[in-house]
């Protein structure tokens, strides 16, 4: 029978089972927990029923809370009620996982007196990731059934584990038979009532605390080896304080803690931010003016040319995904480099654990290498990763024109240069697309995919499809010089290079980009990247300091220095060479040194950036503010608990920010003129998320 529109009731010889079937993923919604509420209230006055299995219909058992209720007024009953009735129940409550139980799913589980899951099951709690943490009493019950240790690092990791993981350490009592969950269920929730087996409540538990009473520097040891992956983060310190409780506080108040200290997360600006960055990865995989029903293109085969750094990185990718790859260059010598490296980077991963002996051959099983163009001749997709000058690219697209098949996609992976452009040195222009990998392209997640003014809608639609079967984030964007990201690089990279000739260190610019959250400053990411990336010797004219770097061999990390001086473990110090050339040519150019503070390089390098986004908007390069965000976060280190440029603007007030840009252009140059866009957005009242 029916207990709500998401909830059915039945009673099978003394079990009750209640159906939760709410798609697509039975999110804890209102009537879904309204559904549990009823089965459970039905079970407890049904007189034949001695047990209740909870179980859900779908792909999946509960996958979380539904986050689109964050910040509108409760729906009775909350979720820590539902919790309740179900820990207080007076007959055995059974959970029945399949899919996924996480977040909101996983706490209501633990609420369950026993558990069972079929192998291919996994189970977290990945709040951390939206800058919170559970906040239904996962913080306290979690250690009680796993103990300290692994709760920290399930918790503080976001990372679900599987059914039999989740056997072994204590969290799911039996094993269903893969696709029998239902019919094994109900035999242990039998087994249950035929052996009269207690009510446990987990959160009576104190074995696993036991274990951990006594030792303070479990949490000491913790904070230090994670400190460089939660620095900037309040999330992951409030969860330590969370489980620091279950040690010090009885459960209620542990729980009172916990709530305490989620609700500060939930109204903060961090959490905001990364649940922003959450729903805008999600709204970039929208493409719009292409139909729903677009046809997407078969990719079973696919070509790479160039075998360097960034061809390795991208045939990788494809391999990972079960693609076969060929891998062109012109050289056997560097052929035969760039597969060496592949089977290094490969070997060098399953030594550390994160994959078979086995996985290594078959991955380098389906990459094949050669020196020959015309070896492309089937490929379903052929992706150039040739050298950065566009003479080589069209001379590259040419050559790919009588040698593809009628069929097949060509793509760019050029960092700047005009798509159309390439596009014109063959007779298909409408096959020809940019995907723009960032390096390393095997573990980078965005995938620029830009579109020129003739690309067909199949391939762009294809495209996208891509970049989900490669494990990325896909965002579209518009063909101009550097696209979205290399765009706003440009202008940071503009000031930062004013700023060290005006008398700022490159270290002093790199710290406050690092204290704002970014893994590395500007002048290390040069460095790191290499000087000499499109750099060409023959035209080089001594014109900016880099080229002068260049000159003279500083190429970044790879020698004896850039911008930083390096020793052979590529530790860096600040260097007096780099330091000289700059103020050499500060003083050839008639710039004056000053004292430049920590405030003016934040808000000259994140207001140019700002600025540079508003255009890219204006000019319809970037369909959305949230596609510049996703751009930045995913694939240039902006922090996440910032959540993006755009993002970051609307935080900081348009109105505010407009009057920012007019100063600094007022006192530095007009570079800093306000985009139309945020003057027309500030007299409308709106936003960035607006546009």
């Amino acid at each position: 029978m029916k207990v709500n529109d998401v909830a059915t009731y039945e009673v099978e010889g003394a079990v009750a089972v209640v159906t939760l079937n709410s798609p697509p993923v039975n999110a804890l919604s209102a009537a879904v927990r309204q559904g549990i509420a009823g089965g459970l209230k039905m079970a407890l006055e049904d007189d034949a029923v001695r047990a209740m299995l909870l179980i859900c219909e779908g792909r999946t058992f509960f996958a979380g809370a539904d986050i689109t209720e964050f910040g509108k007024p409760p729906v009775e009953p909350v979720l820590r009620d539902v919790q309740l009735m179900l820990e207080n129940a007076t007959k055995p409550v059974i959970a029945a996982i399949h899919g996924t139980a996480l977040g909101g799913g996983l706490e209501i589980a633990l609420t369950a007196h026993y558990r069972i899951a079929v192998p291919s099951a996994k189970c977290g709690l990945p709040e951390v990731n939206l800058g919170l943490l559970p906040g239904a009493g996962g913080t306290q019950r979690l250690p009680r059934i796993v103990g300290i240790a692994k709760a920290l690092d399930l918790i503080t990791s976001g990372k679900p584990v599987s059914a039999k993981a989740a056997k072994k350490m204590g969290l799911v009592d039996e094993l269903a038979t893969e696709g029998n969950l239902r019919a094994d269920a109900l035999t242990f929730a039998n087994r249950v009532i035929d052996e009269n087996r207690p009510l446990l409540k987990v959160r009576d538990r104190t074995d696993k605390l036991s274990e951990a009473r006594g030792k303070p520097d479990i949490f000491a040891d913790f904070r230090k080896a994670h400190a460089r992956k939660f620095r900037g983060y309040k999330a992951p310190e409030s969860i330590i304080r969370c489980i620091e409780a279950t040690l010090e506080k009885p459960f209620d108040e542990g729980l009172a803690f916990e709530a305490t200290l989620f609700r500060e997360l939930q109204a903060g600006s961090q959490s905001a931010a990364q649940r922003h960055i959450f729903f805008a990865e999600r709204q970039a995989a929208k493409i719009d003016g292409i139909p729903a029903d677009t046809p997407i293109l078969p990719i079973r085969k696919v070509g790479v040319i160039g075998a360097g750094t960034m061809g390795g990185g991208i045939a990788m990718s494809f391999a990972n995904a079960g693609i076969p790859v060929t891998l062109v260059d012109s050289s056997e010598d560097a052929l035969f480099r760039g597969l060496r490296v592949i089977r290094g980077n490969y070997e060098a991963t399953a030594r550390k654990g994160r994959m078979k002996a086995e996985d290594v051959d078959a991955r380098m099983g389906i990459l094949t290498g050669s020196v020959s163009m015309e070896d492309l001749s089937d490929c379903d997709l052929i992706i150039e990763a040739v050298f950065e000058l566009m003479e080589i690219k069209k001379e590259v697209f040419a050559k790919l024109d009588g040698i593809a098949k009628p069929d097949a996609i060509l793509a760019t992976n050029t960092s700047y240069l005009d798509i159309d452009e390439i596009g014109s040195a063959t007779s298909r222009p409408a096959s020809v697309i940019g995907l723009h990998f960032f390096s390393p392209a095997h573990i980078m997640k965005l995938l620029e995919i830009v579109r020129g003014k003739n690309t067909r809608a199949d391939i762009i639609a294809t495209s996208m499809k891509l970049a989900k079967t490669l494990g990325k984030v896909g965002v579209l964007v518009g063909n101009a010089y550097g696209f979205v990201g290399n765009r706003i690089l440009a202008a940071r990279d503009a000031q930062a290079n004013r700023l060290i000739l005006e008398g700022a260190t490159p270290e002093a610019v790199d710290k406050v980009l690092y204290d704002f959250g970014f893994p590395m400053g500007h002048f290390q990411m040069r460095d790191l990247a290499g000087l000499d990336v499109g750099w060409n010797r023959e035209k080089s004219s001594s014109s900016t300091v880099r080229e002068i770097l260049n000159e003279m061999g500083r190429h970044g990390q790879k020698t004896v220095g850039g911008f930083y001086d390096y020793d052979e473990n590529r530790n860096r110090t600040p260097s007096p060479v780099a330091q000289k050339v700059i103020e050499d040519f500060a003083a050839k150019q008639g710039i004056a040194h000053r004292e430049i503070g920590e405030a003016e390089i934040r808000d000259r390098i994140l207001y140019a950036m700002v600025n540079e986004g508003a255009k890219l908007l204006d000019e319809g390069i970037a369909s959305r503010a949230s596609d510049i965000d996703v751009v930045w976060v995913t694939g240039y280190g902006w922090p996440q608990y910032e959540g993006g440029p755009m993002f970051w603007a609307d935080l900081q007030g348009l109105p505010q920010v407009l009057e920012k840009l007019k100063s600094l252009q007022d006192e530095y140059s007009d570079a800093f003129a306000p985009s139309p866009l945020i003057e027309r957005l500030v007299s409308e009242g709106k936003g960035f998320r607006d546009a």
